[in-house]
């Protein structure tokens, strides 16, 4: 770190209360992208953003796009380093069950807990208000010390990434030449515990399947047809369970062709984070690892493919009984997938499966519900290793690489679209509530966080 760069770091401790309010303004607007009624707050909060970047400097504009608007930002006044561009949503999840608010969701409000740590409690202050702020509010201290960024930055905020985000890879394919950049900067991710600073490097993608079985051409009486007519939700459960064996491994075939093991350096920092699973799994209410043998809790969640079923239905599942053989049942399913995994592979795979063990006179119907791949950052990464460092220099801590068990669509979309590689830096905690009621983001996550981005950039820029 440079004398300049200590500079605006004090800025940031400064101003930090002026911080706050303008998070709160932010969050004042209930920009719910899947609510049309609230259509007007998503534009609102499009332009309290564009208004925020031109007022740095940025040449900010709002872009039209069929569904809620976009927010582009660029600041080419930086002489040396690489060309970043940054990712950020401003829409935000609906609020409901409002009951369970302990406070109005879009009055954001600071609280103390009972060890002292103060949180920010609104829609949006996680997810992802607080985390796209972080960074412009590093811009705003290195613009107030000394007037310019050290390197060129581009900014791009969306307004449909809790909507389904159908209008993003549009946008980055017909705005590809104005966007395309060295690094993609993505914060809507977090931390492993409280005081270790992470990049996420891998994301699983997925395929999600409905599957139906049908028998008989309606539901039976089971006394009279019990044993006779072939029932779908027993050859639905034998069907799904048949995908995974003992020792927990799917059986489709192919299935872990391209999956990797992480490299034993990796392993050895998540056991440090994780030493057992009771850690990873007691916040739910459980203690030992289900899945694959071999692997612990946090290896299978950041780094192994999943096969779950999500949903189950047939026959009569109302109140009280009914002696009824069903003619047909449905299940849901969905396939976590590590980089090295080809989607579509794994959908045929499946869909072969159960058509090979269902008898004669049970028919079988598919739905697909989507897919992606897998997305990892390689390890020897010169800006992975450079963003590392500038987090551990910040928290007092050696920064780690983690993974992340779901899915974040704009990476993929970000590398197919304008052929760059991301990195994901987030400060948010397991704790935060995102989409449920009470969301939060602490204000150590929101102070430090923006004092992480104020040493990244410094690091990149030299």
């Amino acid at each position: 770190m440079t004398d300049n760069t200590g500079k605006v770091l004090d800025r940031v401790d400064q101003d930090l209360e002026q911080s706050l309010e303008r998070l709160f303004a932010l969050l004042r607007i209930p920009s719910i992208s899947a609510q049309p009624k609230h259509a007007k707050d998503c534009r609102k909060a499009a332009e309290w953003l564009r208004t925020e970047l031109t007022a740095l400097g940025f040449d900010a504009s709002v872009r039209e796009t069929p569904g809620h608007p976009m927010v582009v930002g660029h600041d080419a006044v930086g002489q040396s380093g690489p060309h970043v561009l940054f990712y950020g949503h401003y829409d935000v999840q609906p609020t409901d069950p409002l009951t369970l608010w302990k406070s109005d969701p879009f009055a954001p409000v600071i609280t103390t807990e009972g060890d002292g740590r103060r949180i920010i409690v609104a829609r949006g202050a996680s997810d992802d208000k607080g985390q796209l702020l972080t960074f412009i509010e590093a811009c705003r201290a290195w613009k107030a010390v000394h007037g310019t960024l050290p390197l060129k930055v581009s900014i791009l905020i969306e307004g449909e990434e809790e909507s389904g985000g159908a209008n993003l890879m549009p946008f980055l394919e017909a705005n590809a030449s104005e966007l395309k950049a060295d690094v993609a900067l993505i914060c809507d991710t977090g931390m492993p515990d409280r005081r270790t600073p992470a990049i996420t490097t891998g994301l699983r993608g997925l395929v999600g399947e409905e599957v139906v079985i049908e028998c008989a051409t309606h539901d039976l009486h089971s006394g009279m047809f019990g044993n006779a007519a072939r029932n779908p939700i027993e050859l639905l459960c034998k069907a799904l369970g048949s995908v995974r064996d003992a020792q927990g491994r799917v059986t489709l075939p192919g299935f872990y062709d391209g999956v990797s093991v992480p490299s034993e350096t990796v392993r050895a920092q998540w056991r440090a984070i994780f030493p057992d699973d009771a850690l990873t799994l007691a916040p739910v209410g459980l203690s030992k690892a289900a899945g694959e043998e071999g692997f612990t809790a946090i290896e299978q969640i950041w780094a192994r493919p999943s096969y779950e079923i999500n949903g189950i239905s047939g026959g009569y599942e109302g109140d009280g009984f009914k002696t009824v053989l069903p003619a047909r049942a449905m299940a849901k399913v969905s396939f976590r997938l590590v980089p090295g995994q080809d989607p579509q592979a794994v959908r045929d795979a499946f869909r072969a499966h159960i058509r090979a063990v269902l008898p004669p006179d049970a028919r079988v119907s598919f739905t697909e519900h989507g897919a992606s791949t897998g997305f990892a950052v390689p390890e020897d990464g010169p800006l992975l290793r450079t963003a590392l460092g500038a987090l551990g220099e910040e928290w007092g801590v050696p920064a780690v690489s983690i993974g992340c068990g779901g899915s974040i669509p704009v990476v993929a979309e970000v590398k197919e679209a304008l052929d760059m590689d991301s990195l994901l830096i987030g400060f948010a905690q397991d704790d935060d509530r995102i989409h449920s009621p009470n969301e939060q983001y602490g204000v150590d996550s929101f102070h430090k966080g923006i004092r992480s981005w104020v040493r990244i950039l410094d690091a990149f820029a030299r």
